[in-house]
């Protein structure tokens, strides 16, 4: 195996070519077993949960991927930081259910202890670097304000 290529989800050593096709079909470095995993999960997530899933692993955050609360399942979750994230496209701007079920989704996980930040696809398509690096710093000042 060569060293220099790691799977991006479990850090294990994948040789160039994978590495090679991993990037190639999905963008981003993983291992055979990881690329089956996403496969499976592209599923059940939308490819922009999944884009700031990994842009946000790219900088260290222990983002998990479709995790259920006990009520719903989440766009993306950093537990330790009592973080959701939902990421939304535009038709939860468009009817009243989807907006009071929403915001009945936020009232639960706040109940729970837990901040949503809602993330439009917009910004996914256009300015996921960005959003991901202000996400970083929301999590890193919700962090100071637990310790204090």
């Amino acid at each position: 195996m060569d060293k220099n290529y790691f799977c991006l989800e479990c850090n294990q050593p994948i040789t160039q070519g994978v590495f090679n096709f991993s990037v190639q079909q999905l963008g981003i470095p993983l291992c055979m077993y990881h690329q089956d995993w996403i496969n499976q999960m592209s599923e059940q997530s939308t490819f922009e949960a999944i884009s700031l899933y990994f842009e946000l692993k790219q900088r260290g955050v222990p983002a998990e991927l479709e995790k259920f609360d006990g009520f719903k399942h989440i766009d993306l979750a950093i537990s330790e930081a009592k973080i959701n994230i939902e990421v939304d496209g535009g038709h939860h701007n468009y009817s009243y259910e989807q907006a009071m079920a929403d915001l009945k989704r936020t009232y639960h996980s706040f109940k729970k202890g837990f901040y949503t930040v809602r993330i439009p696809n917009v910004l996914i398509h256009g300015r996921i670097q960005e959003t991901a690096d202000y996400i970083v710093g929301i999590l890193n000042e919700n962090l100071k304000r637990n310790y204090r």
